[in-house]
C-alpha cells in the first residue's frame, strides 16, 4: 500500500523546505514520489528536488478546483502505476485549496492510505493572509490533521501565542508544531504529522461534504475552460477582505462556483525565462522593490538566475524577508514572482533593468 502525504501551505510558507528536512531525515529507505501543482508561469522548485533524486511531476496550470479531481486524479494513477512508491508526496499550488485536494486522493481506484495533510503556516503572518485572503488560507487550516509553524524562532512569544490561538479558532484538534524545526528531528516531525486520530476521519468527512454543498457537480471535469489559466485578472487592494461580496466572470464550466472563488480569480502571476545575468547586490535590491506595493500585492517570488562570475543565485521572498544563495545551474534563468493585482508590466520592467 502507497503512502501518501499532502503538504499543504500558503505562499511561502516553507513547504519545500520542510519537504527537503523530512527526505535527508525522516523518509530513509523510503521510495518516494513528489508531485507538485504550481500556481504560476514557471515551475521554478521542481529542479531543486530533482538535486535529492526524487522524481517529480509538474502541473503548472489549470482551474484548482476542476483540475485536481480531473487531471490531478490521472497523474497520482499514473505514478502509482509507474513507479510503485512507498509514499507519494504532494505539494499542492499554495493557494490551492486543501480539501480539493483531500477529495483527489479519496476519489483514487487504487491502494493508497492518507498518512496525513499537512498545513504548513508562517508563524509571523498568520494575521496577514486570514484577513486578506481567508477563503484560501483559512480552508488550508480548517482541512489539516496537523500544522507545522515556520519561522517561530523569529517572533516574540507573545506573537507566537497569538498565531496559536488564530489557528485554534479555525481547528481546535490538529497538533501544532512550534518548535523551531532545526530543534526537531524528522522523526518527530512524523509523529506529529501523522498521529493516528479520530480528527482524520472528520476531515475527510468534511471535505465530501463540502464538495457536494460548494460545487453541486460531477466529479472529473473536462471542459476546456477548466483546463486552461482563465484569461481574465481581478485586480485587489492588499488589504482587500475577500470575505465581501466579489462578483467574478463564469468559469463556463457549467459548474455552480457562487461563494466559491478559483485561485485564478483572486492570484495572478508573472514569470520568465532568461539569460540575464544579475549581481547577489541588484537581486537583493529588486526584492526589496516588491514590498513597496508598487506592483500590487506581492506574496511570493522565486528564481534562479546567473551572475557575471558564473556562479548561479537561487532565490526566495515573501513580504519583509528575501533569502539569496548561490546553487546549481539551470538551463537558463526563471523567475516567477505571484500576488493579487500584479502590475505584471512594471514587473518586466523592472526585472530587465540594465542598470
Amino acid at each position: 500500500m502507497t503512502k501518501i502525504t499532502i503538504f499543504s501551505g500558503f505562499l511561502g510558507a516553507g513547504k519545500t523546505t520542510l519537504i527537503k528536512k523530512l527526505i535527508a531525515d525522516g523518509y530513509q529507505g523510503e521510495k518516494l514520489v513528489l508531485i507538485e501543482n504550481e500556481f504560476g508561469e514557471i515551475g521554478i522548485d521542481g529542479g531543486f528536488m530533482k538535486e535529492a533524486g526524487i522524481q517529480v511531476t509538474e502541473m503548472n496550470s489549470g482551474c484548482i478546483c476542476c483540475s485536481l479531481v480531473g487531471d490531478f486524479g490521472k497523474a497520482l494513477e499514473k505514478v502509482l502505476e509507474e513507479y510503485h512508491p512507498d509514499r507519494i508526496l504532494i505539494e499542492p499550488s499554495g493557494v490551492g485549496k486543501l480539501s480539493d485536494v483531500i477529495r483527489a486522493v479519496q476519489n483514487l481506484h487504487a491502494d493508497v492510505e492518507l498518512a496525513g495533510f499537512v498545513t504548513v503556516a508562517d508563524a509571523s503572518k498568520c494575521r496577514l493572509y486570514m484577513k486578506n485572503f481567508g477563503e484560501f488560507y483559512n480552508n488550508q487550516i480548517e482541512h489539516a490533521s496537523a500544522i507545522i509553524l515556520s519561522r517561530t524562532d523569529s517572533i516574540s512569544e507573545d506573537r507566537l501565542n497569538a498565531a496559536v490561538e488564530l489557528l485554534r479558532a479555525h481547528n481546535e484538534k490538529a497538533p501544532i508544531v512550534t518548535t523551531p524545526w532545526s530543534q526537531l528531528t524528522g522523526a518527530q516531525l512524523l509523529e506529529a504529522m501523522e498521529q493516528k486520530n479520530s480528527l482524520q476521519e472528520e476531515l475527510l468527512a468534511l471535505a465530501r461534504e463540502e464538495h457536494h454543498h460548494e460545487h453541486h457537480h460531477e466529479e472529473g471535469c473536462t471542459c476546456e475552460a477548466c483546463q486552461h489559466e482563465h484569461e481574465h485578472e481581478h485586480e485587489h487592494e492588499h488589504h482587500h477582505d475577500h470575505d465581501h461580496e466579489h462578483h467574478h466572470d463564469e468559469c463556463g464550466c457549467g459548474h455552480d462556483h457562487e461563494g466559491h472563488h478559483h485561485a485564478d480569480e483572486v492570484f495572478t502571476s508573472w514569470g520568465t525565462e532568461s539569460p540575464r545575468k544579475y549581481s547577489k547586490e541588484k537581486l537583493c535590491a529588486l526584492l526589496d522593490l516588491l514590498d513597496t506595493g508598487k506592483y500590487g500585492s506581492v506574496l511570493r517570488a522565486k528564481g534562479i538566475v546567473p551572475t557575471e562570475d558564473g556562479t548561479w543565485l537561487h532565490f526566495d521572498y515573501v513580504p519583509g524577508e528575501q533569502n539569496v544563495r548561490t546553487g546549481a545551474a539551470d538551463y537558463t534563468g526563471r523567475l516567477c514572482v505571484i500576488g493579487a493585482g500584479l502590475d505584471t508590466g512594471a514587473l518586466a520592467a523592472l526585472f530587465s533593468r540594465e542598470e
